[in-house]
């Protein structure tokens, strides 16, 4: 997997959502360089992890990314962080601190789990994606940036990132699509030994704000934080935002955690 590393300070990785790659958290990573090392993965098939061969799975990648990696907070948007939550419960000792960025435990809603989108929506993904690639694609990015209050710049921002580093591997787009559609790790949240800070967006219409701040509420040392005009990528419309809760948080609720 292709890793950058870039400033100075503690250690935070960032693993990016579907489709994407690291490439889109630049706004992010320029306002914490100053004030952490950050370690930007490419998720296998995806940016400049095109050709790797690890599968796009949650306990290959988060084995492969605690073996390369110093301790350090981790931060996944979305698809992104299904894989920071599973290295939390995997290697705790890897992962000083979780950031959850407009992210669920579970995507799909269930019986026991009203806050989720239907199963359906994801297989219609899937089933475009065998179809009509680009046009799938555009759909999600919509949906991504639905309800931000720069909605437009936020669907440019993201079509340019989609190829910046050349198309995503089709199957792995299915594989990542299957992920978030099956994935559940509820269960891992009581047993984390980390703080935790769940950031979610008022406006998204992927991931509700309801699922993160019950997704918080199980974990035994997180909370829950709400930017109110933001959609699923509050990394592109609030950078700043973002990143002073990182900051604040590494100074208080994760400060006994982080150097």
């Amino acid at each position: 997997m292709y890793i950058h590393t870039t400033g100075s300070g503690p250690d935070l990785v960032l693993l990016h959502g579907w489709a994407m790659h690291g490439g889109v958290f630049a706004p992010l990573v320029d306002a914490l360089r100053a004030d952490f090392t950050v370690h930007v993965v490419d998720l296998p098939g995806h940016g400049h992890s095109r050709g790797s061969t690890l599968p796009l799975a949650l306990e290959p990648v988060a084995d492969a990314l605690a073996a390369r990696l110093p301790r350090a907070a981790w931060l996944g948007w979305s698809l992104g962080g299904l894989f920071a939550l599973e290295a939390a419960r995997r290697h705790p000792q890897q992962v000083r601190a979780l950031v959850m960025l407009a992210s669920s435990p579970r995507f799909v809603r269930g019986d026991d789990w009203p806050h989720g989108m239907s199963a359906e929506i994801f297989q219609g993904f899937a089933h475009g994606l065998r179809h009509d690639y680009r046009a799938t694609l555009d759909r999600f990015i919509a949906l991504e940036a639905f309800g931000s209050d720069d909605a437009r710049g936020e669907i440019r921002a993201l079509r340019d990132e989609v190829f910046a580093r050349g198309e995503p591997v089709a199957q792995v787009l299915a594989d990542g699509l299957g992920l978030l559609e099956r994935s559940d790790l509820r269960d891992a949240l009581p047993m984390l030994r980390m703080p935790g800070l769940w950031l979610a967006g008022r406006r998204d219409r992927l991931v509700s704000p309801r699922a993160m701040e019950a997704a918080a509420a199980l974990a035994p040392d997180a909370r829950a934080q709400v930017f109110a005009s933001a959609g699923h990528a509050p990394f592109l419309t609030h950078p700043d935002a973002v990143a002073e809760a990182v900051r604040a948080f590494a100074a208080g609720a994760g400060a006994q955690d982080l150097p």
